[in-house]
């Protein structure tokens, strides 16, 4: 397997790899206000052929691992068939999927029987009324009915994402933790990114990770081995008698610059190399014209183009061309 290195010796083999734009969901944080840039009404996503033969040449530049983001990714046609075609690519080791959950319930099943792997699931309230202010529709209840049929379909670890927001959900907190001993789940509490058109906003928002610690009350050290299977930034403790752990992702109070192992797929071809850079490279041409080893170049590329570490807090992310839904967090 070859090995995909970047400048500063970090080895990148893990892909975000964004199906669609599209979205049942509008989280302020994640997808601006309006017409989202490349979503209903943008130019149309890869198409399956095209998203394998990317993949295919990620693979044979050094990626082994590929988490399915969007958008929303249930919402692409027929996901289960892409996902079983990228689940038997030859050098792929691990084949996951982030999904704000509504959808879940229904498609479990078949996205396991397809090859998912894992799953994560967006949830940042369990209170409904929070839930439509913050995402503009959606019912917790539907989510967790999702999370309960990825359990019950063998799709392990399952874990939630909770973007902490003051003023917002940082009172749900404990509730999450609770979470944690009442179902063997994984609860990741991510501190706002000011992120593309949300990055003013976000400061006056963001819950220091430290501050989210405090209101999670006792924690204790994982036993050796004891981490949920994943190759992100999360760093994980447990909540004592809990069924599962909880998690913290900050890229501002620690940033996870140093240990980064990704680069970004968008739905539409635009290969980035840092969720906060303004640099990528566009495959569809290299896609329309099957050139195959000019895509694998083009992952070398991308490894080369890597920040040393993002600079989010200098308000450095163009609002258009950053904003998440696009980027596929």
């Amino acid at each position: 397997m070859p090995a995909l290195i970047d400048p500063f010796g970090r080895r990148i083999d893990y892909l975000r790899l964004s199906v669609t734009d599209r979205c049942n969901l509008r989280c302020g944080y994640c997808r601006p206000a309006g017409p989202a840039p490349g979503g209903e009404s943008g130019p149309p996503a890869l198409s399956d052929d095209e998203v394998l033969a990317a993949v295919r040449a990620a693979v044979s530049a050094g990626i082994s691992k590929v988490r399915i983001t969007g958008g929303e990714p249930l919402l692409r046609p027929d996901l289960p068939r892409l996902v079983r075609r990228l689940a038997s690519l030859p050098g792929l080791a691990d084949l996951s999927l982030t999904t704000n959950g509504l959808l879940l319930a229904g498609m479990a099943r078949a996205l396991r029987a397809a090859g998912l792997g894992r799953v994560n699931v967006s949830l940042d309230t369990l209170v409904p009324e929070r839930l439509r202010e913050i995402a503009g529709a959606g019912h917790p209840g539907t989510v967790m009915t999702g999370i309960r049929a990825a359990l019950a379909e063998g799709l392990s670890p399952v874990k939630v994402n909770v973007v902490v927001m003051a003023g917002i959900n940082d009172s749900e907190v404990p509730d999450f933790v609770r979470l944690t001993r009442e179902m063997p789940v994984h609860v990741r509490f991510i501190e706002l990114m000011p992120v593309g058109e949300a990055g003013a906003s976000a400061m006056g928002r963001r819950v220091p990770l430290d501050d989210i610690r405090r209101r999670c009350g006792p924690l204790e050290p994982l036993a050796p081995g004891g981490e949920p299977s994943g190759f992100g930034p999360a760093e994980y403790v447990r909540s004592p008698g809990c069924l599962g752990t909880i998690g913290f992702i900050s890229a501002l109070s620690r940033g996870f610059c140093g240990r980064c192992n990704r680069l970004r797929l968008t739905s539409q071809g635009r290969l980035v190399s840092c969720l906060a850079g303004e640099e990528g490279l566009d495959l569809a041409p290299l896609l329309g014209a099957g050139d195959k080893g000019g895509l694998a170049e083009a992952f070398r590329r991308a490894a080369e183009m890597k920040p040393l570490r993002h600079r989010m807090a200098e308000g450095a992310c163009r609002p258009r061309e950053a904003v998440m839904c696009s980027m596929g967090g």
